[in-house]
């Protein structure tokens, strides 16, 4: 699944269910105002289960790349106390030339070991450069992946995906993939259903197609032409049918070479590649919610064998069906062998 780069949820990650999960915004100098309020919005959407603070280094208005400064309540200490910490992007260009100001490597030093760290955007150089990031894949926007990496050789930055999920260090691309990353933490630590809910109150995909190749500058269908929309939508309400790409293309009455290229231009990936991605991530939902066989869910989702559903779940996540579903649904009673 080239969009995203996913582990199964750390354990001790997961939030209580009778203590509200703390995470910790911080807002460094020249923060984007819309990033910084992305953990906000979308964890704090989820009925209680996260509490979100916001602090700057000594608790201090903060200086935003907009017209405005950020008052916050909090100085750096109480990072002591997250169980998740989000950098959003801020003023990077100063860090690229000359390293992390002190003040800034002491706060991120209050961090206790084990704490999820989540950097959104170019909130990844500021973790690059508290030399977290050494010998781990990352990413970040786009248009400063090369500087990025020549900055931060250590660093197995990859330009291509909306999010890396390493365990106790995350990273997004930019502005939305921060919401992205945010819906796949809760769907980690809550499942589909939550993360589901989450995102149609903030009226967002719950998981979004294709990686950051979309939205690279290019060249662009004009805005008059046939889109592929349409077809996808069709696709997805049939994912249990053996889809070609004939079918699709039929669907957006266009030829099979133009659909590809059109398809390609709007989403990223292949349509193949596509339908395939759709097919796991339904197949997870179906795992999670409910106690249909690893057959019986590969036929719904389109797949032509409970074999084929393994293979592919195993590809995108590196977990079994069966594996899988124990990490959300404890106690569930599987009706076929993994």
């Amino acid at each position: 699944m080239p969009a995203r780069v996913e582990n199964m949820p750390c354990e001790g990650a997961k939030p209580s269910d009778a203590t509200p999960h703390r995470v910790v915004v911080l807002a460094l100098e020249g923060v984007y105002p819309f990033e910084l309020g992305i953990a906000n919005r979308v964890f704090g959407t989820a009925d209680g289960r996260y509490e979100v603070i916001t602090c700057s280094v000594d608790g201090r208005p903060v200086r935003s790349n907009s017209d405005f400064d950020v008052a916050v309540a909090h100085d750096a200490t109480v990072l002591k106390t997250a169980d998740t910490v989000v950098i959003p992007p801020c003023d990077v260009i100063p860090i690229l030339e000359n390293g992390l100001p002190q003040a800034v490597s002491d706060a991120l030093a209050l961090i206790r070991p084990g704490v999820r760290l989540v950097s959104i955007c170019t909130g990844a150089i500021v973790v690059a450069a508290a030399g977290l990031l050494d010998d781990r894949p990352a990413t970040t926007h786009w248009n400063f992946a090369d500087r990025f990496g020549a900055r931060f050789p250590k660093v197995r930055v990859d330009p291509n995906v909306l999010y890396v999920d390493d365990g106790d260090i995350l990273t997004s691309a930019g502005a939305t993939a921060g919401v992205d990353l945010c819906l796949h933490l809760i769907r980690n630590d809550h499942g589909s259903e939550i993360a589901n809910m989450v995102a149609r109150r903030c009226v967002v995909p719950p998981w979004r197609e294709g990686g950051q190749a979309q939205f690279i500058e290019q060249p662009v269908p004009p805005p008059t032409a046939a889109g592929t929309a349409t077809a996808r939508q069709w696709a997805l309400e049939n994912l249990h049918q053996p889809l070609t790409m004939s079918d699709l293309a039929d669907q957006a009455r266009m030829s099979g070479r133009t659909f590809a290229r059109r398809f390609r231009d709007e989403v990223g990936m292949s349509p193949g590649r596509w339908l395939i991605q759709q097919r796991v991530f339904r197949a997870r939902e179906l795992l999670e919610t409910t106690e249909l066989s690893v057959d019986r869910i590969a036929g719904e989702v389109g797949f032509a064998t409970g074999a084929s559903l393994r293979q592919h779940l195993h590809e995108a996540i590196g977990v079994s069906p069966l594996a899988y579903r124990r990490t959300f649904r404890t106690g569930v009673a599987v009706g076929a062998a993994d």
